[in-house]
């Protein structure tokens, strides 16, 4: 993956962080880190609330800004070495700052607010915004995105998730925005101030497929309005900025740009789940919602909005891999530590059997989704990749999880161990539509 001036320094850029951080030792690359690393001037306050936001385009585009695919000479999943600092970096920021707060967070049904500061703060937001529109990139990589929100997830699932939902909504804009919503939208996505913002597709209907939403939008002068009710947005009661998607009538479903704030009929309310409790998930009720004509993600074209489903499935089995490998690595030391009838329980052939699975399971999970990924930088299709990676790691995640409660037998049923937390954050992966995109 190429990057430029900025790209190298994708993620890190707070110098906190990385002062304190062993891992660019270990990779060899501090002097060179160094050398690209700035320390960004704050002038003034942050914006008092959502409401005060205002999206204006910072200069006039003349054509989109695109990223550019990454076109591979052979197949090879290894992490060039910028991946693997940026993961490394965000695996150790979700070990410090996520994981130490996850509990409180989840029992909260919100994610402190200086964590998401921290996470503006390392460019989390800014993940897929192309370096001419002030993003870090200039090639787009979904296994980067990946491999980001695997190690992010490493610390919370529900955490992770209320990080990384306005790097889809910037994701979506760099890959089919034209050129009036980028510079009127992305620039916001990459200081330290990130808007809250996130997908909207989810509805909730029984086997709810979408592409047949229920959610209308209607042709009217100047633009259209929304009617509809989408479920378990991220960080809804918040949200400045939503990606909706809604079918037009006798079209496709599309998606839309919505400001909450700034748009009468939208009503937002709490609604906390069973898992991903963290992201603060609520529903967003659309009331005949006008949306000017220039809102209109990719002028409505399904290959845009099958292309937003994909990558909004490649993104939650992302998560099950990093939540997984929290469950693997949880459990190891915990039966070859714990004792009965005079040896570690792991000597039980029922109980070393058990770990070896989930590892098993893991490693097939990681490389459909990574497989999946690789294809989508390919400008190839992944449609079939995607459908497979999202069917195993929602089965064989949700199986991780309960084995992880299982080993742990007691233990496993309370708070005091995370696994059960990790369990109920696991069965979102088969359930969840859109909310994030790689």
């Amino acid at each position: 993956m190429a990057t430029g001036p900025r790209g190298i320094a994708l993620g890190l850029r707070a110098v906190r962080t990385l002062a304190s951080s062993e891992v660019l030792d270990r990779l060899r690359m501090r002097d060179g880190a160094t050398r690209v690393l700035y320390r960004a001037t704050r002038d003034g306050f942050r914006a008092a609330g959502t409401a005060g936001r205002t999206f204006t385009a910072a200069k006039r585009l003349g054509a989109p800004a695109r990223l550019r695919p990454t076109v591979p000479d052979l197949f090879d999943l290894t992490p060039t070495d910028e991946q693997q600092m940026l993961q490394a970096m965000l695996r150790e920021f979700a070990g410090e700052r996520l994981r130490p707060v996850a509990l409180d967070a989840d029992a909260a049904c919100a994610a402190p607010a200086d964590l998401l500061a921290e996470g503006a703060e390392l460019g989390i937001g800014m993940l897929g915004v192309p370096e001419a529109l002030g993003g870090a990139q200039d090639e787009a990589s979904a296994v980067t995105s990946v491999l980001a929100a695997e190690a992010l997830a490493h610390g919370d699932m529900g955490l992770a998730l209320a990080l990384l939902a306005p790097a889809g909504v910037a994701a979506a804009l760099s890959l089919w925005g034209d050129e009036r919503q980028q510079a009127a939208y992305l620039p916001a996505f990459t200081g330290d101030d990130v808007p809250a913002a996130a997908v909207a597709v989810l509805e909730p209907h029984p086997l709810f497929d979408p592409f047949a939403v229920h959610t209308r939008a209607r042709a009217v002068p100047g633009g259209y309005t929304l009617s509809g009710l989408k479920a378990q947005v991220p960080r809804a009661q918040d949200a400045e900025l939503l990606l909706v998607a809604a079918r037009l009538d006798g079209a496709e479903p599309a998606l839309f740009l919505v400001e909450p704030a700034r748009s009468p009929g939208v009503e937002v309310r709490p609604a906390p789940a069973m898992g991903v409790r963290a992201a603060a998930t609520g529903d967003v009720r659309l009331h005949d919602v006008h949306v000017p004509a220039e809102n209109l993600l990719a002028g409505g074209d399904p290959a845009a909005y099958a292309g937003c489903i994909r990558r909004a499935r490649l993104a939650w089995c992302a998560l099950a891999l990093g939540t997984a490998r929290a469950v693997l690595d949880h459990v190891i030391p915990y039966v070859n530590e714990r004792r009965a009838f005079g040896e570690p329980i792991s000597h039980r052939q029922a109980v070393a059997f058990a770990v070896a699975d989930i590892a098993t399971e893991l490693e097939g999970m990681r490389l459909l989704t990574l497989r999946a990924a690789a294809l989508a930088d390919a400008g190839k299709d992944f449609a079939r990749e995607v459908a497979l990676a999202r069917s195993l790691c929602a089965a064989k995640g949700r199986e991780i999880g309960s084995d992880g409660v299982q080993l742990l037998g007691g233990h496993g049923f309370v708070c005091e161990h995370p696994v059960e937390r990790w369990y109920r954050d696991l069965t979102a992966i088969g359930v969840m539509e859109g909310a994030l995109l790689v």
